[in-house]
């Protein structure tokens, strides 16, 4: 496991942007799948936003158009650019890891679902007021 930690959430005005990082522990953070979570009160957490160690790209319906995930590794670090903000974006933001190691997947987005990753970030709150 990895360890995660989040920053640049906060306060924005609908059609704002801000921009999420997720720094990680250790020194093969470039062999990791990463993704971008976010749970609202009240529901479930949702996939937002997944980059592969590969760089291969996945998107949310919710988010496609309006976000880009980017990764540094050199900087062992994972970015989530949001535009074009909506009340409804309004979340917790949690960055994930998945078990490194160049892992192959199969089946259909298996990037997109909570239980391919291993570790959590404690997450950053992003409110979004209309």
């Amino acid at each position: 496991q990895v360890a995660l930690v989040e920053s640049g959430g906060g306060l924005v005005q609908a059609g704002g942007s801000l921009r999420l990082s997720c720094g990680a522990s250790g020194r093969t953070f470039r062999d990791y799948a990463m993704g971008w979570f976010r749970q609202a009160p009240g529901k479930e957490r949702e996939f937002v936003a997944a980059i592969s160690w590969t760089e291969w790209i996945y998107y949310a319906d919710s988010v496609k158009g309006r976000s880009t995930i980017s990764r540094d590794n050199a900087k062992n670090t994972v970015y989530l650019q949001m535009n074009s903000l909506k009340p409804e974006d309004t979340a917790v933001y949690y960055c994930a890891a998945d078990k490194g190691g160049r892992t192959y997947y199969s089946g259909s987005n298996p990037l997109s679902r909570p239980i391919t990753y291993n570790s959590w970030g404690q997450g950053t709150q992003v409110t979004v007021s209309s």
